[in-house]
């Protein structure tokens, strides 16, 4: 009985494994994937925090450097906020808009300058 019932489970532990690793049923393409599908939505939750937290954001780019794996991001920012502060400030900005987001990642590399529009 207990090996009829890990034998209905293999199935769809097997669909489940081919879901996260990327692939959908009937598709291969990587744009359609469920992968992708979380990645994009890792960056844009990563954006929209950023926008939300510093409103004066002039130029925006979060991108996944991990090879797609959601684990290590590159963010550059350049924001009102950061004019008259040092670079150091301007990261801890930053960090502490990204402070839960941080703390489930591998790495993150960050960029900051201030808005170019702003410096007199």
């Amino acid at each position: 009985m207990l090996k009829q019932f890990i034998q209905s489970l293999a199935p769809r532990s097997f669909k489940l494994s081919r879901a996260v690793a990327g692939t959908s049923s009937g598709s291969n393409s990587g744009a359609d994937s469920t992968y992708a599908r979380n990645c994009e939505t890792r960056e844009q939750r990563l954006s929209d925090t950023l926008k939300r937290t510093l409103p004066g954001i002039t130029y925006l780019s979060v991108q996944d450097i991990s090879g797609g794996c959601g684990a290590m991001f590159e963010i550059s920012v350049e924001a009102k906020e950061f004019v008259g502060l040092s670079t150091v400030k301007q990261h801890r900005l930053v960090n502490e808009a990204l402070k839960s987001e941080i703390a489930e990642m591998h790495g993150i590399r960050i960029h900051t300058v201030p808005s170019k529009s702003s410096i007199k």
